[in-house]
This record gives structure tokens, C-alpha cells and sequence, in this order.
């Protein structure tokens, strides 16, 4: 028989990200402050961050907003065709992908 841990979902050191549902270790999630029940995996939570940005962008329109913006459209064309998974080019977009806003 398996140990419950504090927070509910857990058992044998693996959590269950609330945003995926995907099974992670506890060093692998990020949990919310006021509610430490709450785990994210990193994948989930870099999503997150990145439609945040998105949000606040939206609110106070710059110049560098707009270019984060136009990032943003290249960057859902070139999933939206399957480019990060070639080969050889897709290696290089999803460095940048993990680089970028």
C-alpha cells in the first residue's frame, strides 16, 4: 500500500500537475503560495508565464510589446506547421522558443 502525503494526488515522491495532469517528481513542479496543494509542472508553468506576458502586453501596448507580439505570431506559425519536430531545424526552434518571450 502507497503513503497519501500532505497534499492530495501524491504518492511514491510523484505529483500530479494541475494544468496537464502529466506525473512528475516534487524537485520537477512549482507550487502556488497560499496554496501548496496546487503543484505545476515546469512545461505548464513556463505556458503560463508566457500567456501572462501576453495578458499584460495586451494592457499596456509599447513598442517592445508589439515586437513580443509579432514573436508570438512567428512562433504559433512555425508550431502550427510542425517545424519544431524536423529533424535538424526543429532542434534550433525550440532553443529559441525556450529563449524567447
Amino acid at each position: 500500500m502507497t503513503e497519501q502525503r500532505a497534499y492530495g494526488g501524491e504518492t511514491d515522491g510523484q505529483v500530479s500537475c494541475w494544468c496537464c495532469g502529466s506525473s512528475q517528481s516534487e524537485a520537477s513542479v512549482i507550487r502556488l503560495g497560499d496554496h501548496p496543494e496546487v503543484a505545476v509542472c515546469l512545461g505548464c508553468a513556463h505556458f503560463l508565464h508566457r500567456q501572462a506576458r501576453g495578458r499584460e502586453d495586451a494592457v499596456r501596448p509599447s513598442p517592445a510589446t508589439r515586437a513580443r507580439d509579432a514573436l508570438r505570431t512567428v512562433r504559433r506559425f512555425v508550431v502550427g506547421r510542425g517545424w519544431h519536430q524536423k529533424p535538424v531545424i526543429g532542434r534550433l526552434l525550440r532553443r529559441l522558443g525556450r529563449h524567447s518571450p
